[in-house]
């Protein structure tokens, strides 16, 4: 008789570390935005996308952030857009979309620096080419919604591209590019 009482007992308990704690799996909601900013001799640019394809594993407690077990994103390269289609056919040519039709990102590991700021490493591929970066963002967790804010800095070179110039190289684009992306995964 009394094994009854104490299994109901673990039961509750479990239950009620379960919901404190929850690992779930998320993906990309439609308010992601990722935007790719740069100069030139003539003007600043800046491209960016909307593109939603990636998905994250990540523990959310008491609505906090306690845990980024995974993310990837997969960014399909021509849905990166400037308004201007002569500057996106140049981004296009020079990100070689024809042999490399997506920017991808893994993340490797994620260390907590405070309540709302993480330090994350992962891999980007572009142009074929991967490189590990590392990248501080920071977090919040309103509505359900899992949103991490951050940039990188990143060159043309260290992904095997060249800096498109235009007008028989008279318009120079500058080597360092920023990336900025604000994931909202749900």
């Amino acid at each position: 008789m009394k094994k009854i009482p104490y299994f109901i007992l673990n039961c509750l308990l479990i239950c009620s570390l379960w919901t404190a704690k929850a690992q779930k799996n998320y993906v990309l909601d439609n308010k992601t935005s990722f935007v790719v900013e740069g100069t030139s001799t003539m003007h600043d640019w800046e491209m960016t996308s909307t593109a939603k394809n990636g998905t994250a594993n990540i523990t959310v407690t008491d609505g906090k952030i306690v845990d980024i077990n995974h993310i990837t994103i997969d960014l399909p390269v021509e849905t990166i857009k400037s308004g201007k289609s002569g500057m996106d056919k140049v981004a296009y040519e020079t990100l070689n979309t024809k042999k490399f039709k997506t920017i991808k990102y893994v993340l490797k590991s994620a260390d907590k620096v405070n309540e709302s700021t993480w330090n994350l490493t992962g891999t980007y591929t572009i142009n074929g080419v991967s490189k590990e970066i590392k990248t501080q963002v920071k977090s919040s967790v309103s509505n359900g919604i899992v949103s991490l804010h951050g940039s990188n800095k990143i060159t043309f070179e260290q992904f095997a591209m060249k800096a498109p110039t235009a007008m028989l190289g008279t318009i120079k684009t500058g080597k360092d590019l920023t990336l900025k992306f604000t994931l909202n995964f749900k």
